[in-house]
Formats: C-alpha cells, structure tokens, sequence
C-alpha cells in the first residue's frame, strides 16, 4: 500500500479507500484516507519549511534538488509506467509520451529554467527631490502552494505544478485524485526515498472527500492554489479561496472546435479528427470535442470521420497496439453514455458509437453529426471519445459558433492555404491552437484558457512566474 508523504515522513492513515483498474473493475490497491489532522500537519510542514530554512532563498539547492528529482523518475520509469497503465487506464503507447515519458522533461526544463531565469531586473533611475534613485525587481517565492489534480493525466498535471512551484521557492501540499490516488502517491514516495528535498518542502496527500480538498483551498497558511479540473470545480474553489485573497490559478474544461474550411484536405481531416477525440478515451480538458464542416459538404465528411473512427483500436491498455483505453470509472461512462442518448433525443444523429463495451469501462468511438450547435452535447464537457459534427455557413459563422460556449482552452483549424487558417485562429478566443494539426506541447509552452477555462498558464516561463511575487524596490544612488 502507498503511504501519505508528510513533513519528510512517509505515513499511513488510519483509513483507506479502493483504487480500481479502468480497463478490468479489478482492484488495483489501497489508498491512505488523510484525515484533517494529516492535513493541517501537511500545510503546517510546508509552512515550517517555507519561513524557516533557506529553501526560498537558495537557489543553487533547488537546482540541485530538481536535478535528483529527475534522475529519480527517470530510474524508476518502467514502475510508474505499469502503475499509470493500471490505474489510469491509459495505454501503453500513449505512456512513451503525454502520459509518463514527455512529462519528465518538465522537471529537466524547470531545473534548466533556474540556473538562468532573472531573479533581479533593473527598472531605471528617477529623480525625486534633488537625488537620484535606483529602482530593481525582484522576484522571490510566492509561499505555501496547494496543488489539487485530476485523474486523466496524473503525472503530466502533477509535474507541471510541482516542478516550477519548487523551482520558484515555494513549498507545496499535493492532492491526488480520488480515481487515480497511487500514481500520485508514487511520485511522494520517490521523493522521500531518493532525492534530497528537505521534509515539508512536498508533502502528498489522498482521500476520496471533499473535506481535505476544501482545507487546502481556505487554510490561511496556503498562499497560493493551483487547481486543474472541471469548470463547477473550479468555481467553487475560487470562491473558497476569496476569504483569504489567495491567488488561484484554475485550468479547468474546454469544449474546443475543430474548423474544417471549405479548401481543407478532408481526407487527412477527417482522420486527425476521429483520432485525436479517441486520445485517451475523449478525457483531456483540451481534445477538440466540437468538428465543424462546411454545410454542403456535412454528410460526406461525416461518412469520412466514420469510417476513420472504425480503425480505432480500443480495448485492453497493455497491448502495445491498443490506441484508445478505457474511461476512468463506471460513474464517468454512465455520464458519456447519458449524454449521447439525450444528444440523439434532441434531433443529433448517430453516425456510429454509443455502445458501451466489456470487461471494464470501455466506451466506443462515438460520432453524432447535424448537431445543434446550442445544444448540451455542443455546449458542455464530454470528457469522453464522443465527436459533434456541426454545420456552418462560412468563415465568419465558424468563428461565431467556435465562441459561442462558456470555454476557450484550445481548438484547430484545417487548410490548405495556412495564412488563411491563422487568420481565422487568431479570431477563436482560446489560450491555444493548432494550424494544420500542429503541436503546440511541450514543457516550454505555457498552457491554459480563456473565459471559464481558467485563470493564468501552466508550463513555460509563464509557469514558473504563476509562483513568484514580485518586488519593487528603490533606494539613493550613492
């Protein structure tokens, strides 16, 4: 069993709570229930390590420490491989990269970032009452960070926060999701065992409740929360964090649009688009869920994405050739599956998909066309390898249903004239997008959205600045 990481110790909680495969409804292992105690205990170590050793203000040790970090995931890769594999249910393949081997490099960056990054910039000199005056920034730890994430991609999202909070001199309190606790935990006890990050600098929580997730949010000694998840969440978690004027970076859902233009090569569209909503069964916050088509040729493009969609191999994870694994839980493919019959029921059509599929949590690739471009199925998070095809008139009506929802995370556009695609792109009100099928990912790439897809970016120089604050000084030139 996999143990709470707290103040430098690994420990045990008094409860514990199931972790199941995806893939099988099989039990993967017992999670630590952490109970309020352990996580104050958490917050008050981080605060300890925060305002009385010299981690915020030593940078040399930081590099030194995220050096190990690296040279530890790196060691023990092949473990959390099979751990994400289980518990995650994400395939094979898909681990050599977004799910495990890519999100390294994050703490590599981070570390790279640091023996670099300007901690002090000058601003100038001012005349003020007969004297000069020198004026410098500063940029120093933000505090005490909480770090709340989902379950899709655990290790992605729990580097992303972690390395550049720890680069910034901050300490940090991390909360795994309920659905995918170990991978998380995993990572604490790698910390504990095999770096050198001094005790209460990470601490690494679980539980299945809400009360842990509600303390890390409102406890006056966190300064910062960095929380990705769904939108209704991440409401909530600003509001909660507003008692204490906390500053909160939220990357939350997304209802991105893919635009096929009327010049675009539909044959290679039709199958980036099929593939790319099966990407870890449709559960990544910034899949483009939304494919619109030119009216006239709706029905032909939505024949091509399905035949595209019927070369899809799902099914068990740990084949190396499986594309597309399982959804997370029952209670997620009960939701998808909800919302493709309420999608047929207001006038959508079935084009193929919407079959649930044994043993495990498996869901077909799912394809429904004439899609209104205001209803459920076009408006809300999915999170599942479910595709709306919806008609548009021209450019300017793509653009228009592009933004029509709550979201801005991210989108595409295909054409084969590329300064007409990024024309239109820079009309879609998203914080990333692709032209072409371009990808923009990587650990120097600051991520996020625009409007209820979140607040601030993660990754990228842009990452570490979420955890600095920054300081204005002056003083009389001598």
């Amino acid at each position: 069993m996999k143990r709470l990481l707290i103040d430098g110790k690994l420990v045990e909680g008094e409860q514990t709570f199931p972790s199941r495969n995806p893939a099988t409804g099989e039990l993967v292992g017992e999670a630590p229930e952490a109970t309020r105690a352990q996580a104050e205990a958490a917050i008050e170590a981080a605060r300890r390590a925060f305002d009385t050793t010299d981690w915020a203000t030593d940078v040399q040790a930081r590099i030194r420490s995220l050096d190990r970090l690296y040279d530890a995931l790196v060691e023990h890769k092949e473990e959390l491989r099979e751990l994400t594999i289980s518990e995650v249910g994400a395939t094979r393949q898909l681990t050599h990269g977004a799910q495990l081997d890519d999100p390294l490099e994050i703490v590599r960056f981070y570390a790279d970032l640091l023996r670099t990054f300007p901690m002090r910039e000058e601003i100038g000199e001012v005349e003020s009452m007969g004297q000069r005056h020198l004026r410098w920034i500063e940029k120093e730890a933000g505090g005490v960070v909480s770090a709340i994430l989902p379950y899709n991609y655990p290790n992605q999202l729990a580097l992303a926060k972690l390395a550049p909070a720890l680069a910034a001199g901050c300490t940090v309190v991390l909360k795994g999701a309920p659905d995918t606790p170990l991978t998380t935990l995993a990572l604490g006890e790698l910390i504990a065992e095999h770096t050198d990050i001094p005790p209460g600098v990470v601490n690494v929580l679980s539980s299945s409740g809400t009360e842990v997730g509600e303390l890390l949010t409102t406890h006056p000694d966190v300064d910062i929360v960095s929380f990705t998840g769904s939108t209704e969440t991440g409401r909530r978690i600003m509001a909660a964090a507003s008692r204490t004027i906390k500053r909160v970076f939220l990357e939350l859902g997304g209802k991105s649009a893919m635009i096929l233009l009327d010049d675009a090569d539909v044959d290679a569209t039709a199958m980036f688009a099929a593939f790319g909503i099966c990407v870890h069964a449709g559960q990544g916050c910034a899949l483009t869920s939304r494919l619109l088509v030119p009216r006239a040729r709706h029905d032909e493009i939505a024949a091509k994405v399905a035949a595209a969609m019927g070369k899809v191999r799902y099914g068990d994870p740990t084949h190396p050739k499986t594309y597309m694994g399982p959804l997370i839980s029952e209670k997620q493919r009960d939701k998808v599956d909800g919302m493709v019959k309420r999608a047929v029921e207001a006038g959508a059509t079935l084009v193929t998909g919407g079959e649930k599929a044994e043993p495990g949590f498996h869901y077909a690739p799912t394809l429904l066309s004439n899609v209104d471009p205001d209803s459920e199925i076009a408006q809300d998070e999915v999170f599942g390898p479910v595709l709306a095809v919806i008609p548009y008139e021209d450019d300017d009506d793509a653009v228009r249903i592009a933004n029509s929802t709550i979201y801005g995370l991210s989108g595409t556009v295909f054409s084969r004239d590329q300064e007409r695609a990024i024309a239109l792109a820079r009309r879609i009100r998203s914080g990333t997008f692709s032209i072409n099928g371009g990808n923009y990912f990587g650990a120097n790439a600051p991520f996020g959205g625009y409007k209820q897809s979140g607040i601030g970016r993660e990754m990228g120089v842009q990452g570490l600045e979420e955890f600095l604050q920054i300081k204005t000084f002056a003083a009389p030139v001598v």
